[in-house]
């Protein structure tokens, strides 16, 4: 019996060293084109001017900016309707690593926007309420802020002191009666994205109509609302380049159909900001992947003791490891990706993926810099601005402590928080 003889090998693809493990193989025509285009608009309208903002401290034009990325479809990107591009999960996330590989500031304002005001009026808001916010929210014509962390509760938002009570009388905000009264809302949200050049900001307040948590209600309220204020943040060294702002609501009043109806308690916030997180787990890996860069490029060109540093071995094992940990990332963001469009991802597993993801891209960030070394620190360089910006990415939407209870409790069944 004669053996089969082995099939003839095929000639293998030259190596990529920006993709060193083939990852593009698992996007669509359609995925690539949508992240060239975000890719190519970052290119155009943020690197030339990012390093000025940053080091003024300052998003100037943000309302233009907002209106072109709602023109290339990166509002609401994932959501389905009212103007919304309807993308994937993946293509969100791609684009968030394109955003972020220009500035963590310019993904925050496209993740508050969508993932969390957009989001939150998409899927517990009333169809009045979508419509009235959402198209406008999408084309970039209004701004949205999302207001959950108070000055004294961050981790803890069940212990929030925002607070809403009703009020007899009122009306609706179509101009009918109201159903039970208007409501008014008192307090005070801290380190808000957006709030200052908001138009609506959807606000999570205790209410009298269910016990500790279960009493929570999201809000849409819009910003010229009398007693309703956002003072912008200043002296801050992480994401310059965004727009960070408190939140005074000083007996504000509503109509009584501003709350949002499908969501009771702190599940509504949380999910919210797990489809946030979600987009995070990708664009840590944008600002890992620009640092990255940077290294690699000046390793070949920066010359000590007569060649190239990126000659020498302890450089190589740098950028070694760090290719190794930026395309595991974003490895992981896609296999996220594909889950979340499957409808199979769990909140446990975006915590996975933050924790992982955010925690190495600092990493990478600071390796990047020793490679740079004091050049890493110039706004010539974006390694030095991409460090910073991570240091508030690595603690909102979840610090790292409570990413590691969440996975804790998942493996051993037993709760740490409390």
């Amino acid at each position: 019996m004669s053996t089969p003889s082995p099939a003839k090998p095929s000639k293998l693809p030259p190596f990529d060293p920006g993709d060193p493990i083939g990852i593009d193989d698992l996007l669509s025509p359609e995925d690539l084109a949508i992240r060239s285009t975000v890719r190519a608009w970052a290119a155009d309208r943020i690197l030339p001017y990012i390093a000025e903002w940053y080091e003024n401290g300052e998003l100037p034009g943000i309302r233009e900016l907002a209106r072109e990325l709602g023109s290339i479809g990166a509002l609401g990107m994932s959501l389905q309707g009212y103007g919304c591009a309807g993308a994937t999960a993946v293509q969100y996330g791609l684009a968030c690593l394109e955003l972020e590989a220009a500035d963590s500031g310019i993904r925050s304002l496209v993740s508050v926007q969508g993932s969390l005001a957009m989001y939150a009026i998409h899927r517990f808001g009333s169809e009045e309420q979508k419509q009235q916010w959402l198209p406008g929210m999408a084309a970039g014509e209004i701004i949205g802020c999302f207001g959950l962390t108070e000055p004294d509760h961050g981790s803890d938002p069940a212990g929030m002191r925002m607070h809403a009570k009703r009020v007899k009388g009122g009306t609706s905000s179509s101009g009918g009666a109201g159903s039970g009264g208007d409501w008014v809302l008192s307090g005070r949200k801290m380190w808000i994205t957006n709030g200052s050049v908001a138009g609506v900001a959807v606000v999570w307040a205790q209410t009298d109509e269910g016990s500790g948590s279960s009493g929570i209600r999201g809000f849409v309220v819009p910003t010229d609302t009398p007693g309703f204020s956002a003072p912008e943040i200043k002296h801050k060294w992480s994401l310059r380049a965004s727009v960070t702002s408190e939140l005074v609501l000083d007996e504000v009043r509503l109509p009584a159909d501003a709350v949002l109806p499908g969501a009771t308690g702190l599940r509504g916030p949380l999910s919210c900001l797990s489809h946030a997180r979600y987009g995070i787990v990708w664009g840590a890996m944008g600002a890992a992947r620009s640092s990255f860069e940077a290294a690699v490029d000046y390793a070949k060109t920066r010359e000590q003791f007569g060649k190239p540093i990126g000659g020498f071995q302890l450089t190589q094992a740098k950028l070694a490891d760090m290719a190794v940990e930026l395309h595991k990332g974003i490895l992981l963001a896609h296999h996220l990706g594909r889950r979340l469009d499957a409808g199979r991802l769990r909140p446990e597993q975006v915590s996975f993926g933050k924790l992982n993801n955010v925690r190495e891209a600092i990493e990478i960030c600071r390796t990047s810099r020793t490679i740079l070394g004091a050049n890493g620190i110039s706004l010539e360089y974006p390694v030095m601005r991409h460090a910073t910006n991570l240091e508030s990415v690595l603690t909102y939407e979840g610090t790292v402590e409570m990413h590691q209870l969440v996975l804790g409790k998942a493996l051993t069944g037993l709760d740490a928080f409390r």
